[in-house]
């Protein structure tokens, strides 16, 4: 039976080999012998993996332990995974010099929006202020008292006035010595409830302010649809009066912290600071959210050096203009500022990190506020430069330039022929200082400008802003296209691929520029009537 089915059973069992090398006939003993070989093959692959050789009998510790001692792996089976490891390390590393180029431009369009208050401010007000004087004398050539920039003017150089000589009856020392006398924690408790509190204010406070300045240039052919100018002149007074005292509290703990003897509260104070990374870092941020937080800490930053500013100045006058006590104040200073630069660098490595954000983001910043300061000296532009700072990053120059000019005089007296001249000088310093900022910084917005390709919204921003409001017009004459779209229904066929291809392009600019877009559009404190003129 088994002849046969096999063909000679017997011959098959004298020769192996030779039914081997010719072939099995049967098909259940091919198999049987792939089976074999299968097991034995996957046997030597795992003897291979595991470091014993072809004639170990059994396992032991010492085959054990030289197999882990001579195991090897290969990285290159999985290279997409370390190569992004890799530019992760690379990101972090490039995160301190990008971030602190954002830092420095955002610092410099600060100061330039600064120093604004303090030397162009007072010649235009004066300006706008002989056109108000000379109206009766040369007659309305226009529809208009004055332009609408003249009398934006005008309110910012009369809250500049009336706060400062409010100013003088909040007695500085007196607020100095009742904070030295409160206990270390309930200063620490004081200085964080002061940071929220500045940071509500600055919200709040443009909104005041751009509402005063629309509800002062409105044209009154417009239905009213407000309380007055008065009123809201009366509550910016009142904001910029509220946020100048607050900030000089603010300023009166530094300079206590600064002046103690163990200097336990100065290191509190910059410890809190350490307590911002645990707040941001783990929490998922996109980037126009970490674009507002950049801008935050670039107001933060500018606002400290003011603080110190005026710390350093109060300190010095206490010690009757002494230069060794300013070596001795310069360490403290030195402390601060670097804790301060180190928390912004921790902060953004880690959250660029966690979000997946490449350091080319903060290029794409610089490219926005830069597009921002260009646009703003346009001469179809529709608001200053400097409020469009304000309102991009919540830095409020009114309240703190009041504070300061506040303090200043209170530390420099004036007397005599001399010191009028000295101040005159520091003044044409001042103006010449403003002037070589903003020539500085517009050739490097350009600068940044042409590398972003941003050159074509320059022009295109403005069209666009006068194409969305022409549209609010022409309402009645919208039915007309819908009836002869819907009368000649053949013709309609052939437009349609060339809308679908005329959209097509479009569509994919704005993918392409969704991001930029995004930036452009983001608008920290944003009203109806933000847009004057």
């Amino acid at each position: 039976m088994a002849d046969s089915l096999c063909g000679g059973g017997v011959s098959d069992e004298k020769d192996p080999e030779n039914d081997d090398q010719k072939g099995v006939k049967c098909p259940w003993a091919a198999a049987t012998i792939s089976r074999k070989t299968d097991v034995f093959g996957s046997a030597a692959k795992m003897t291979e993996t595991l470091g014993y050789s072809d004639d170990s009998d059994e396992p032991s510790l010492l085959r054990f332990m030289c197999a882990e001692l001579t195991r090897g792996y290969f990285l290159e089976h999985n290279e997409a995974k370390y190569t992004e490891r890799r530019e992760r390390v690379y990101t972090c590393m490039r995160i301190p010099r990008e971030l602190e180029r954002l830092m420095i431009f955002g610092i410099f369009l600060c100061l330039d929006a600064f120093l604004y208050v303090f030397t162009l401010l007072p010649l235009r007000t004066l300006l706008a202020f002989l056109r108000l004087l000379t109206i009766p004398c040369c007659g309305l050539g226009g529809s208009r008292f004055l332009q609408p920039a003249q009398v934006c003017d005008l309110l910012k150089g009369l809250i500049m006035v009336l706060c400062y000589s409010m100013m003088h009856y909040v007695d500085y020392a007196m607020m100095y010595h009742l904070i030295r006398g409160q206990s270390v924690i309930k200063l620490y408790i004081i200085y964080n409830m002061l940071e929220v509190a500045d940071r509500l204010f600055s919200s709040f406070g443009q909104d005041i302010l751009d509402a005063l300045y629309w509800t002062a240039t409105e044209p009154k052919s417009r239905k009213r649809a407000h309380i007055g100018v008065i009123p809201h002149f009366f509550m910016a007074v009142f904001y910029v009066f509220l946020h100048a005292i607050l900030i000089m509290v603010q300023a009166s703990t530094l300079n206590v912290a600064f002046n103690s003897h163990n200097k336990s509260l100065l290191t509190i104070m910059m410890s809190n600071n350490f307590v911002e990374i645990k707040g941001s870092v783990f929490k998922k941020f996109e980037k126009n959210i970490l674009f507002q937080m950049s801008n935050s800490d670039i107001k933060e930053r500018f606002t400290n050096y003011v603080l110190l500013l005026i710390v350093c100045l109060r300190n010095m006058e206490q010690f009757s203009w002494n230069s060794d006590h300013l070596w001795v104040l310069l360490p403290d200073v030195f402390m601060v500022i670097m804790s301060e630069v180190a928390v912004d660098i921790v902060k953004h490595a880690f959250i660029t990190k966690f979000n997946d954000i490449t350091a080319d983001v903060y290029s794409e910043y610089k490219a926005s506020l830069a597009f921002e300061l260009v646009s703003s000296r346009q001469q179809n532009a529709y608001t200053d430069y400097s409020d469009s700072v304000a309102r991009r990053m919540g830095f409020i120059p009114l309240p703190l330039a009041v504070l300061l000019i506040r303090v200043v005089m209170s530390s420099v007296k004036i007397q005599g022929a001399l010191s009028s001249v000295c101040l005159l000088l520091f003044y044409l310093g001042l103006i010449t200082m403003k002037v070589l900022n903003s020539i500085v910084i517009l050739g490097k917005s350009c600068h940044y400008v042409k590398e972003a390709n941003m050159e074509g919204k320059l022009f295109e921003r403005p069209t666009a802003q006068t194409s969305k409001q022409t549209p609010k017009k022409p309402f009645p004459p919208a039915p007309p296209p819908v009836t002869e779209v819907t009368s000649d229904p053949p013709p309609d066929s052939p437009p349609k691929p060339e809308e679908s291809s005329s959209e097509t392009p479009q569509s994919t600019e704005l993918k392409h520029r969704t991001t930029k877009k995004d930036l452009l559009e983001i608008d920290r404190f944003t009203i109806c009537g933000n847009r004057i003129g």
